[in-house]
């Protein structure tokens, strides 16, 4: 698993863009469906991940989040429910160390390969952080440290699913054919970021270029031609598929991608972890089936 992406709790501690879809009641996307070239094969993509070949997919017409879930979101649910994420169960979940106080970083369990990340007891979502880190001021940014369960928890209540694979990429390349980006080839066209990944040298120091040092509000950038916000970097989003027999698939990349290792923000990129795995760059976003 590479390095930007989420630890699992196993480790141990250019076409014309499409003009935008109309939103049924619920403010979803609505979007058509039809073929699309699902996958890359290009030589900067990971084989091992499966992403290609690129093969002719066809999805049927459905509706999708444009935003990621958000804090607000998700607290209306749990407000609603009592619901106790897997997070909160396990009484800890992985922190990146750079948002870690010292004072917790201290001892704190870290995976022997990918020592950025720790584990941190009492952080959830309403305290991404640690204990003494809240979500006040975050409302607008998506959800992290939710597990593929705490999704389908969500979901259950919205009368929502996660997006398919095939889905989430017909839906995030936004009308484009077999362009890397939501956007195209170019990851920062006339020099405009459009998505929040890492700059700089990971994971010692970011120059935050595109505004953000961890996660950004769910509207930051620009969307793509269907109207969907930040299906590049922000944070990875479970989708409803296998990745392999023990992980779920996770798609989109985080603000701690970067190209010199995990250039994993491009549409046809994935990964997997486990279903109850956690970290402070995994969210998610939800579609629903239209009506016949």
């Amino acid at each position: 698993m590479s390095h930007c992406c989420p630890p699992s709790r196993s480790s141990g501690a250019s076409g014309e863009v499409a003009l935008g879809p109309a939103t049924n009641a619920d403010g979803l996307l609505v979007l058509p469906g039809g073929a699309f070239r699902m996958g890359t094969d290009d030589a900067d993509g990971f084989p091992d991940d499966r992403e290609g070949p690129v093969r002719e997919v066809t999805v049927a017409p459905f509706a999708i989040d444009a935003y990621a879930v958000t804090n607000a979101r998700f607290a209306e649910f749990v407000d609603a429910t009592g619901y106790c994420t897997d997070a909160e169960k396990f009484g800890w979940t992985y922190v990146f160390a750079k948002f870690v106080p010292a004072a917790l970083r201290k001892g704190a369990p870290r995976p022997q390969q990918t020592p950025w990340w720790i584990g941190v007891s009492g952080a959830y979502w309403r305290a991404p952080e640690g204990p003494d880190s809240d979500v006040s001021l975050r409302q607008d940014h998506p959800v992290v440290h939710v597990s593929w369960t705490d999704t389908l928890a969500y979901c259950a209540w919205a009368g929502r699913r996660l997006p398919t694979e095939a889905e989430w990429e017909y839906a995030a390349r936004g009308g484009l054919d077999q362009a890397r980006f939501p956007w195209g080839d170019e990851l920062t066209p006339d020099g405009e970021h459009r998505c929040n990944i890492w700059q700089g040298r990971f994971p010692v120091h970011n120059t935050e270029e595109d505004g953000h040092a961890g996660t950004a509000p769910v509207d930051a950038f620009q969307p793509n031609g269907f109207g969907l916000y930040n299906v590049s970097g922000n944070v990875w989003e479970w989708c409803a598929d296998w990745f392999d027999p023990t992980n779920r698939s996770m798609r989109g990349g985080s603000y701690l991608c970067h190209e010199s290792y995990c250039n994993r923000y491009r549409v046809a990129a994935r990964t997997g972890n486990t279903p109850d795995s956690t970290s402070g760059n995994t969210g998610f976003r939800t579609v629903a089936d239209l009506s016949a």
